[in-house]
């Protein structure tokens, strides 16, 4: 609008017009839908709404509503006369707010992340005999400290340490075992570089211990529904908390996988586990998200949340994607482990122009050159 010359005061009234926005709302009483979808028509939108709420025949329907960012705006307004629709306006307007939200700092204790303007990478440092990619390669305790100094000499923003594979078909592994591989390798590296160490484990137990070797951050593929107790661990050594979801358990996951609709069931799954996190004391700015790529999803799931990733900005919190060397990209190609490089920093460059802040590799350096593309793209324009 600038550029064609328009008002200054002008571009203030209409930049809120040029976004327009879909905004499914599920399960609500059919007088509700036909409240929203009147009003929606009476201010300029428009409303998609399930032909049998429309007489009232079912008990609960969803419904969309389209319309731009000002009329969802003046919607909120007009909810105003409607007591019973005061919580539907509050977490509507919340959800516009997070669709908006780009940048983000998280406190790692001595160290600041920050988020939104350079796309982060996290590399991957499995201590475990048996993960489905390095499974093996640093079980050795100076095996590992030596991978994790070569992947912050690669660029790697932080490091994720793990001592329980979750591939597939995995079983879980004892805390003390898993205490027992992943500490001595925190201890060591933790001296040794400035960039913040996170622990990748579900137990509570674990990440304890591993905070008070030098762990910053806290990675759980469960989304706290494994030990709800490790809520408390990151709230009371205030340290970021990532939260993955997961259809299952790693054991199951892949058997049988059926979403009633895909990014509702995540959203609603990654929701649920924000609240467990902020119930329990979690600081709202140090949480972070993971859809779970590859954890209870289909080959075309994988794809559509890569695809979409943006859609999980209505929650308001940075966007952690861990594509690296994973199966769907095997399947695609028709290639083992070893040959799935080209596949995974495709994968990562699709996701970091749909909104990753943080991405889960093995491979650093290609990453980090294949990233840096990306967000020049991603930034190409703004000042």
């Amino acid at each position: 609008m600038r550029a064609v010359g328009a008002d200054e005061t002008g571009i203030k009234l209409m930049e809120r017009k040029m976004l327009h926005l879909n905004l499914r709302v599920e399960d609500i009483p059919p007088r509700t839908a036909n409240i929203l979808k009147q009003e929606m028509l009476s201010i300029g939108g428009d409303a998609a709404v399930d032909k049998q709420g429309l007489d009232c025949s079912v008990n609960r329907v969803n419904t969309i509503l389209m319309g731009s960012r000002r009329q969802f705006e003046k919607l909120a307004l007009k909810l105003d006369q409607y007591p019973s629709l005061h919580s539907f306006k509050q977490d509507s307007e919340d959800t516009l707010k997070n669709t908006v939200k780009s940048h983000f700092s998280l406190r790692c204790r001595e160290k600041t992340c920050l988020l939104g303007k350079q796309t982060l990478v996290m590399g991957i440092l499995n201590i475990t005999p048996d993960s489905f990619s390095d499974g093996g390669l640093f079980f050795d305790r100076d095996k590992a400290v030596t991978q994790g100094l070569r992947m912050v000499e690669e660029g790697a923003d932080c490091l994720d340490i793990g001592g329980e594979s979750t591939r597939p078909g995995s079983k879980p592994v004892d805390p003390e075992e898993e205490i027992r591989r992943v500490i001595p390798v925190i201890e060591s590296l933790s001296k040794k570089v400035d960039v913040p160490i996170s622990i990748d484990t579900r137990k509570s137990v674990v990440a304890k211990r591993a905070i008070d070797a030098g762990a910053r951050m806290i990675n759980d593929i469960s989304g706290l529904h494994f030990d709800p107790e490790l809520a408390k661990t990151a709230a009371r050594e205030d340290v970021p908390i990532i939260l993955m979801h997961i259809r299952g358990i790693p054991e199951t996951m892949q058997k049988d996988i059926q979403y009633d609709s895909l990014f509702s069931d995540i959203l609603r799954y990654l929701k649920e586990s924000i609240r467990m996190a902020e119930s329990a004391g979690v600081d709202p700015g140090q949480i972070i998200i993971d859809p779970g790529i590859g954890f209870g999803k289909t080959l075309r799931d994988n794809l559509l949340i890569i695809r979409n990733l943006s859609e999980f900005r209505v929650l308001g919190k940075p966007i952690l994607l861990g594509t690296s060397r994973k199966t769907f990209i095997g399947k695609i190609l028709n290639s083992e482990v070893e040959g799935r490089l080209e596949g995974t920093l495709s994968s990562v460059v699709a996701g970091v122009l749909n909104g990753a802040h943080i991405v889960r590799c093995h491979d650093v350096l290609p990453a980090k050159k294949a990233i840096a593309i990306a967000d020049a793209i991603r930034l190409a324009g703004e000042a």
